[in-house]
């Protein structure tokens, strides 16, 4: 009888996202006559139209595949190199960074490449992770067999845990031990917090004097809008040898539903094989990448390139200024009612102190039945997000005005 991979039967019950949408379906179940007002508030999902200069980018690429001079079957598993190079001059070169379009792995987004990229480290890894902390960084180092068995809070045995609390901002601090992968999200998902240049520089200063890899996830970077703080790791000095960036165009173009990303691996970033002798990231990633990966379509590319346009930029800065009105909306109505309030700046995530007496998941139940609203509970998210949790800024203003006017009315 084949044999499966046991370390599946770690995980802790199941991904915290379809275990939401469980609960939200009994609920919706056994009370039909109140699911049409459900507002959901909790996976970070976009809700408006895609933007123009992508649909009208989309809609040319199709008909590019309807003639044969225009037809485009298999493309480079990396990447066209017209979406490469737009990459590469809008999100870096054009800020001061020195990244190139053959360091750029296009994908079909952040939340695989962030699980693939395990593929290429090996199994005896010390490997940090922040807490709380999106689930998938741990879950798929879980899959990967590179931790132990599950403690009864809820933390795996075998990962170094980076506590991330109100006392630091929930920014994660480096270890006082040495390891040898570390990832890092800003802004940060769930917290919605972001990294100075300083706590970033300690970050690489600590990778290179260690050995040490980032693994950092910049999805969220077109919410910052602030002067002064990062959009990448690469704006700090010496990271292209220590770090990993992972992008996505999910939020900043709203491509969830049309799967975009993309992966940056600079030339010489090494790490060592078992005999200790120095190998090419980048050339490992890129076998991997030809070997388990045919591209990203044809016509999602083009609708990413279509971003990058003059049109492109304007319509996704209108889409990034919506969400963050959501989001500062959301901030002023849980401080109104008395509430402890992180993140909602540069970030599309608020992240709030449960009311005193009630837990994340018992916060999620309250929400659910007696505001009809849907919330993420910051204890899926790590042990240090209990007693806290998220609401996502992706909504249409209509439904957060309500959010807002719903949770005042149960907790003011």
């Amino acid at each position: 009888m084949a044999r499966i991979n046991d370390n599946f039967l770690k995980l802790q019950a199941g991904y915290l996202f379809p275990e939401i949408g469980r609960r939200v379906a009994a609920f919706a179940a056994e009370q039909a006559e109140k699911s049409s007002m459900l507002i959901r508030c909790g996976i970070g999902d976009v809700t408006e139209p895609l933007p123009q200069a992508a649909i009208i980018a989309m809609h040319k690429a199709v008909d590019d595949l309807a003639c044969r001079e225009s037809f485009h079957g298999y493309g480079p598993e990396q990447g066209y190199a017209w979406l490469r190079e737009a990459i590469a001059k809008n999100s870096y070169q054009d800020r001061g960074m020195d990244i190139t379009a053959g360091e750029i792995y296009v994908s079909d987004g952040a939340k695989c490449d962030t699980g693939n990229i395990l593929d290429i480290f090996g199994q005896d890894n010390i490997i940090a992770v922040p807490d709380p902390v999106y689930p998938v960084y741990v879950d798929t180092n879980v899959m990967a067999g590179n931790t132990g068995d599950a403690r009864a809070d809820g933390s795996y045995e075998g990962l170094v845990y980076l506590p991330c609390t109100p006392e630091n901002g929930f920014i994660a601090e480096v270890p006082n031990q040495r390891v040898d992968l570390a990832y890092l999200c800003f802004p940060n998902n769930p917290t919605g917090a972001c990294a100075s240049y300083e706590q970033l520089k300690a970050w690489v200063d600590y990778a290179l004097a260690n050995d040490t890899i980032i693994l950092f996830d910049g999805a969220y970077e077109a919410f910052i809008t602030e002067e002064g703080i990062p959009t990448s790791i690469y704006a700090i000095p010496g990271a292209r040898k220590c770090a990993i960036e992972f992008r996505s165009f999910s939020k900043q173009g709203g491509f969830t539903g049309v799967r975009c990303g993309y992966i940056v691996v600079p030339q010489e970033l090494t790490a060592k094989d078992a005999n200790g002798k120095e190998i090419s990231v980048a050339s490992l990633w890129n076998r991997r990448t030809s070997t388990k990966f045919n591209g990203a379509s044809y016509i999602v590319q083009r609708g990413a390139e279509a971003l990058f346009s003059d049109e492109g930029k304007q319509q996704t800065a209108a889409l990034i200024k919506h969400y963050l009105g959501n989001a500062a909306l959301l901030r002023e109505s849980c401080k109104k009612v008395g509430l402890k309030v992180w993140g909602g700046e540069n970030a599309p995530y608020v992240w709030v102190e449960c009311p005193e007496g009630l837990g994340s998941w018992e916060m999620f139940d309250k929400m659910l039945q007696e505001a009809l609203v849907v919330i993420t509970p910051g204890a899926g998210f790590g042990s240090h997000g209990e007693g806290f949790f998220r609401i996502s800024a992706f909504n249409s203003r209509e439904n957060v005005i309500e959010v807002c006017a719903r949770l005042e009315q149960l907790l003011g």
